[in-house]
């Protein structure tokens, strides 16, 4: 798949609160379906649904234990997100650099003015 495309994906995936705290309980561990579904307020069809939209942008996995199918994270797809966010963090950091010098500058301006006319 595309880079982009993959994170499309993964964006998308993260979109919704309900897949986001999914993949907070699964951060701790590895957990089922029904364990999952306990602190919503849906049917297990409807978390399924969740899940195979996570599972989909690779951010869960599903395994198979006996009857069970312990779902749990995977990081990667998280870490190209993080990567890719880093790109414009760095430049809104910058932004923000510049835009404290600047206010600087003018607080500078603005107190030697307030000399000048005889003001402390």
């Amino acid at each position: 798949m595309a880079e982009t495309d993959r994170l499309s994906t993964v964006f998308a995936a993260l979109a919704d609160p309900t897949r986001r705290a999914i993949l907070a309980r699964l951060a701790v561990g590895e957990a089922t379906v029904t364990e999952l579904a306990e602190p919503f307020d849906m049917s297990l069809p409807a978390v399924s649904r969740h899940l195979k939209v996570l599972e989909r942008a690779g951010l869960i996995t599903r395994g198979r234990s006996a009857q069970w199918r312990p779902c749990r994270l995977e990081a990667a797809p998280l870490a190209d997100a993080t990567e890719w966010l880093d790109h414009y963090r760095t430049f809104w950091e910058s932004s923000f650099d510049r835009l404290g010098e600047h206010l600087t500058q003018l607080q500078k301006i603005r107190n030697d003015s307030e000399k000048d006319r005889g003001h402390d």
